[in-house]
């Protein structure tokens, strides 16, 4: 076998790596882009625990091909750029769709989250998705508030119990 041909049998390997370990992933096209605003973008990425990284659509094919991921064949025309989110499932769609929304430069062709293909309305409705803490702050907070209010219930019915008899006790006293 030709030393290229290993070559890219590696590179795909790692991009499978790569799809797998995210928890998402955005394809971007970048044309347009100078380089100091792709420099930009990448130390933004960088910044959210996202990796940038500028890869050739047929072993993005290859890759996502071996993984069993269907839909993304349309979206790998022209030059393409996938960021990777390993720490939040979040972060790539918000990071890019910001980006874009200030430079007015490039689009968002797709995105990928547990193996489904998300088109770019789909990447937009995720980047407006709030934070994972926030999520678990509100959940916790949906969860607690039913005892909270039980917790409310119970000293409000304790709390007339003890004026009841506060009002008998002055009664029986004759201190009406």
């Amino acid at each position: 076998m030709s030393k290229n041909i290993e070559l890219k049998k590696t590179v795909v390997a790692e991009i499978k790596e790569k799809f797998q370990q995210a928890h998402s992933a955005v394809l971007l096209d970048y044309r347009g882009l100078t380089v100091a605003e792709v420099t930009e973008l990448r130390n933004l990425c960088r910044a959210q625990g996202v990796e940038y990284v500028v890869l050739k659509n047929t072993m993005i094919e290859l890759a996502v091909k071996e993984l069993g991921i269907t839909g993304l064949d349309e979206h790998l025309k022209g030059p393409t750029a996938v960021a990777f989110g390993m720490k939040d499932a979040v972060a790539p769609a918000k990071v890019l769709t910001d980006f874009i929304k200030k430079v007015k430069k490039t689009t968002v062709k797709c995105g990928v989250v547990d193996g489904q293909v998300l088109d770019a309305a789909g990447v937009q409705a995720l980047s407006e998705l709030p934070p994972k803490e926030v999520l678990i702050a509100k959940m916790m907070g949906s969860l607690n508030a039913p005892i909270t209010n039980f917790v409310g219930v119970l000293s409000a019915t304790l709390r007339s119990l003890v004026y009841a008899i506060e009002a008998v006790r002055k009664q029986k006293a004759g201190e009406e």
